[in-house]
């Protein structure tokens, strides 16, 4: 019998419970995938908590895999056993030895790319991609705004970010982390711990604000980060990591401005089989060409996945997390 980590309650770390978990055999168009690493993601962390909304209760958390196939069933015609393949979803319980999954949302993972590393960057690569690329499209002199840059997904986004010729501000809790960030690329790091960023931001780019603001944390930084955006700016929440923030009325906004809000999600980008594969496709690229380095800050075992949520929780990790079965 396979393992896996099941939430049968909201609450802390402590909820995430190790057990016995049968995948069951693969249908018609499913494939069964044994897990070699899993990437930890802040979306797992709100699932758990039910501050973001989830599968029924009880269910195994988890958005992205890479593992091999192990039996496929019927009405799949290009995938095999043997196979090595990357997963990501919004309900692919990836926190599993041994897990079921729809064949159209697997992918191959190029051989250059060591399993721990491919899944360590997956969701977090992918989502810098769409959101340089597809939810505002970062040019050479851009002006962005990236908060918790010293993230996985913060870095990926000051790497591409630099890639494509922005001018990159980003937000992080320490001078550490400022090093850290300014070492990827970031022209501005901020530490908003010291200073407020909106203030620096505007002092910067001369009162004009950026062009895009990319903001994971919601409630703790929406405000400011609307004060610091350009008045045809473009505002891209992708996360609440400190709660929803307030509800915007759009036609109280100043009609000396014209910004857009966005709602992104990596899910709605990759819905279709061909988004998915190319985005990936781009992602691999880009880290094949030395664009995008994946940093990797540790190592958990899958058993030990409350341990992992709780470093993340504690905003001291920089980089991705990766679960080994």
């Amino acid at each position: 019998m396979s393992k896996a980590m099941m939430i049968h309650e909201f609450g802390g770390a402590d909820t995430l419970c190790w057990q016995d978990f049968d995948p069951g055999m693969p249908g018609p168009g499913e494939v069964r995938v044994r897990s070699t690493a899993i990437g930890l993601n802040l979306i797992e962390v709100g699932m758990r908590s039910g501050l973001y909304p989830s599968p029924p209760l009880p269910f195994v958390p988890g958005v992205e895999s890479v593992g091999v196939i192990e039996a496929v069933g019927a009405q799949v015609g290009d995938l095999h056993v043997g196979a090595r393949v990357g997963c990501i979803g919004p309900n692919v319980g990836s926190y599993a030895e041994v897990r079921v999954l729809p064949a159209d949302r697997l992918f191959a993972i190029p051989a250059s790319i060591d399993d721990e590393h491919a899944a360590a960057c997956m969701v977090k690569a992918m989502t810098a991609e769409y959101l340089l690329t597809r939810t505002f499209a970062v040019g050479q002199g851009t002006r962005m705004l990236i908060h918790a840059a010293a993230g996985a997904t913060g870095l990926f986004c000051v790497q591409l970010g630099r890639h494509l010729g922005a001018e990159v501000f980003g937000t992080v809790s320490t001078r550490e982390k400022a090093d850290l960030v300014r070492g990827y690329g970031c022209d501005h790091p901020i530490v908003y711990t010291e200073e407020s960023f909106a203030d620096r931001v505007l002092e910067l780019t001369h009162g004009e604000g950026v062009d895009v603001v990319y903001d994971s944390i919601g409630a703790d930084t929406f405000d400011d980060s609307l004060r610091c955006l350009h008045y045809l700016g473009t505002f891209g929440l992708f996360g609440i990591a400190s709660g929803m923030p307030r509800p915007l009325e759009l036609m109280r906004l100043d009609l000396l401005t014209s910004q857009k809000f966005l709602r992104p999600s990596l899910y709605a980008y990759t819905r279709r089989r061909a988004d998915l594969l190319s985005l990936a496709g781009e992602t691999f690229t880009h880290i094949e060409q030395g664009v995008l380095e994946i940093n990797i800050h540790a190592r958990f075992a899958l058993a030990r996945a409350a341990d992992a949520h709780r470093a993340v929780e504690s905003r001291r990790t920089t980089g991705a997390l990766v679960l080994l079965p």
